[in-house]
C-alpha cells in the first residue's frame, strides 16, 4: 500500500499535501494521525500536525492486475473489465477463442474465479464476492441448468425414481434448487463433500398428497 507522511498546521492542510503526491480522492485514502500538532504558548514552542496517509488497495487493479499476469502465461491477448457493485465485484474477460478460459462445463473459469477471490480477499475485513465470466457463458450456462432440472423432474414424477446429477460446484447447485423449489411434484438435497458433491432431485410424496 503506497502511502506519505505530511505535516501542516491542521490535519486538513497536511491532508491536502498528502492527496496531492498520492494523486488520490479523499475516499481513496486511509489516514494516521501520528502527531497532534499545538500551538504552544504565544507561538512559542508551536508543532505541526503530522500525519500518514496512505491509498487504498483498488481491488478492481488487483483483479484486474492478477488475471493479466496469468493470461499473459497462457500467451492470451485479452481485455479485462470490472464493476464493482456493494459487496461483489464482476469482471469479464474479453477477447478471441475464450474456450480454453471456460474449459469443461467452466470448471477452469471456476478455478480463476476461486483464485482472483483468494488474492482480492486477502487483508480485507469484508468479504467481496468475485464472479468471473466470458462470452457471456454463466447466463448461457444458467439456462442449462434450468432446462435440464425441469426436464429431470418431468422425468422423477414419472418414474418416482430419484436423479442424480453430477457434481456441481455451490453455484450451479443453487440454481438447481432454485429452479424446482416450487415445484408441486418433486424436491432436491445436495449429497456428497465437496468437491463431489451432488444434487438429487426426488419424487416428493408430502408434496403430492397435498395436491
Amino acid at each position: 500500500m503506497k502511502f506519505v507522511e505530511k505535516s501542516g498546521k491542521s490535519v486538513e492542510e497536511a491532508l491536502r499535501l498528502a492527496l496531492i503526491e498520492l494523486e488520490a480522492s479523499r475516499d481513496q485514502v486511509e489516514i494516521e494521525i501520528l502527531e497532534e500538532g499545538s500551538k504552544g504558548f504565544l507561538g512559542i514552542g508551536a508543532k505541526e500536525t503530522r500525519i500518514k496517509v496512505s491509498k487504498k488497495n483498488d481491488v478492481n487493479e488487483i483483479a484486474k492486475n492478477f488475471l493479466k499476469s496469468i493470461l499473459d502465461e497462457m500467451n492470451i491477448d485479452a481485455k479485462i473489465e470490472t464493476n464493482q457493485v456493494e459487496d461483489a465485484i464482476n469482471i469479464n474477460i474479453i477477447g478471441e477463442d475464450m474456450a480454453i478460459l471456460i474449459g469443461k462445463r467452466g470448471q477452469t473459469l471456476d478455478s480463476l474465479q476461486y483464485l482472483v477471490s483468494l488474492v482480492v480477499n486477502k487483508n480485507r475485513d469484508h468479504y467481496l464476492r468475485v464472479v468471473l465470466d466470458t462470452e457471456n457463458y454463466r447466463a448461457k450456462r444458467k439456462e442449462t441448468l434450468e432446462s435440464l432440472a425441469e426436464k429431470l423432474a418431468s422425468k422423477v414424477k414419472k418414474s418416482r425414481k430419484n436423479v442424480i446429477l453430477e457434481p456441481m460446484n455451490p453455484y450451479e447447485r443453487r440454481i438447481i434448487h432454485s429452479t424446482l423449489q416450487n415445484n408441486p411434484n418433486v424436491s432436491t438435497k445436495s449429497e456428497g463433500e465437496e468437491p463431489y458433491r451432488k444434487v438429487v432431485i426426488y419424487f416428493d410424496y408430502k408434496k403430492n398428497k397435498t395436491n
